[in-house]
């Protein structure tokens, strides 16, 4: 997929003529025009003064008031200029597409999605997205999830002379033929989505009129303010959902300053640039409000799960898809199944042929350290992938190697001759310090490499640490126990141990 980091460029050459214009309100500068001029790579802000003689104080003080700092000054009698230049250009949209990364691997991550590989792709200015999902079963939703924008906005909704206009035009109109700086004019559709208990088609819903409403800009707060949204059962039950959300405390203050000063004024609930929802203020509203709608109940979290991750700086564009069939999968994972088992086998035969009767407790305690592992796997919902095999497989390694740590303590303490119970309580208690350090150390290192590593790498450490933990128990307590057992079996002093 491709950042469309042109749009990001010309949203905040537009966001500071916005802000440039409230800081010249706020501090009474002669300012007769401020606008934005976007076209053939370039992104300026060009300011137009009534008082030539304050272009200099207003080109010192206004960066000072607004973050102008990867912008470039140039006065010329009553105008100042703001330039983007090409250098601030590139850098603002490799962090256009960092930012993209971060959200969309949050919301990969929140869908389930098992080691997932995302990095940049292509060449430099690209501005490129690699994303690799093995084992996905609902591949069009996660596209819908990955390019939703989704930028909340709380606005004032002007309701004079009328709340909502017919048509674009008629809007406009009722503003005297030209929008003023402090006001948009944007879409109103209630949202209305296809339930279980009647379907709509797309082509219905297109053809649903239209209204539109002036908004006042900036808005009250916008998503930036969110601490969580959830998509929870409406008041009526049933299948109607909502999405509750809860603001930040510095969010809620002014919510809740504004509300105040507003009781009786409509609100609306803006979603990238169109009004969802319109409600009249009944009292103070403070640090959380809803969004209703006719949602389903897997729209309602999908939309929850935009709205918490933030809104993507500049919209995505799929550029190429690809499906790798199950018949390479397949071959695949074959092939590292077949890698464990003879790799098992092998362990198997050498514990056996060395250790004699003591190598059988070892390969039980080793085949359910397999089990605890896959069990854990599944009650993950992990996708075992071929590097997932390959943490599988270590794992099994370093299983035996705590047994043979164990055994080789037991064979020194018979050897200094002490009774077979006491060499085997004094050799499981010396190496059990032993292997908790070993155990301890990989997985924190392992640890290390889920946080900083890709998909795949995640997924081997995952593996890991699963049975490293396993191990604990079927090493340690279960090999332990199946000695103890044999030895209480007997019921008489025990003179030779097949070790």
């Amino acid at each position: 997929m491709q950042v469309q980091t042109q749009e990001y460029l010309k949203k905040l050459t537009e966001n500071n003529v916005v802000a440039i214009q409230n800081v010249a309100k706020d501090a009474t500068y002669p300012v007769k025009e401020v606008r934005p001029e976007v076209g053939d790579g370039a992104y300026r802000v060009v300011v137009e003064a009534s008082d030539p003689s304050k272009i200099s104080e207003m080109r010192d003080a206004l960066p000072r008031k607004v973050d102008l700092s990867d912008w470039s000054a140039s006065a010329s009698g009553n105008t100042i200029t703001y330039d983007l230049s090409k250098a601030a250009q590139s850098k603002l949209s490799d962090e256009a597409v960092a930012q993209a990364m971060r959200i969309i691997d949050t919301r990969i991550n929140a869908v389930g999605v098992a080691e997932p590989l995302l990095q940049t792709h292509g060449g430099q200015g690209s501005h490129q997205i690699l994303l690799q999902m093995p084992g996905i079963q609902d591949p069009e939703r996660v596209k819908q999830l990955l390019v939703g924008a989704s930028h909340l906005e709380l606005v004032h909704v002007i309701d004079q002379p009328q709340r909502t206009y017919a048509t674009q035009e008629a809007a406009v109109a009722a503003l005297g033929g030209t929008v003023p700086q402090n006001r948009r004019v944007v879409p109103y559709s209630e949202r209305d989505e296809p339930t279980a208990a009647g379907n709509q088609t797309q082509d219905q819903q297109k053809d649903k009129p239209k209204q539109w409403v002036v908004i006042e800009t900036p808005s009250v707060i916008d998503g930036t303010e969110l601490r969580d949204a959830r998509g929870e059962l409406g008041d009526a039950g049933g299948d109607n959902y909502q999405i509750g959300f809860h603001l930040k405390p510095s969010g809620a203050e002014k919510f809740g300053r504004w509300t105040g000063a507003n009781i009786g004024q409509p609100m609306g609930v803006v979603l990238d640039d169109e009004v969802k929802s319109i409600a009249t203020i009944q009292g103070q509203i403070t640090d959380s409000g809803r969004i209703t709608g006719t949602f389903t109940k897997q729209s309602s979290e999908d939309l929850a799960l935009t709205l918490r991750s933030g809104a993507l700086p500049a919209p995505l564009v799929y550029q190429e898809e690809r499906t790798v069939g199950p018949s390479l999968g397949a071959d695949s994972i074959r092939s590292g199944v077949t890698a464990s088992a003879v790799g098992l086998l092998l362990v198997v035969l050498t514990m056996v042929i060395y250790y004699r009767g003591s190598g059988v407790n070892a390969v039980i305690a080793l085949f359910l350290n397999v089990i605890l592992t896959m069990a854990a796997l599944i009650l993950f919902d992990a996708t075992l992938t071929l590097p997932g095999i390959a943490g599988l497989l270590l794992g099994i390694g370093m299983a035996v190697d705590s047994n043979v740590l164990i055994f080789e303590r037991i064979r020194e303490e018979l050897r200094s001759g002490k009774t077979i119970p006491s060499a085997i309580d004094q050799g499981f208690s010396r190496a059990f310090v032993t292997i908790i350090d070993t155990h301890v150390t990989t997985i924190i290192s392992s640890l290390f490499l889920f946080v900083f590593g890709t998909g795949p790498i995640r997924g081997f450490a995952v593996t890991l640490v699963l049975g490293l933990l396993a191990n604990l128990f079927s090493a340690v307590y279960v090999s332990r126990t199946i000695f103890i057992w044999l030895l209480n079996r007997k019921g008489r002093r025990v003179e030779t141990l097949s070790i």
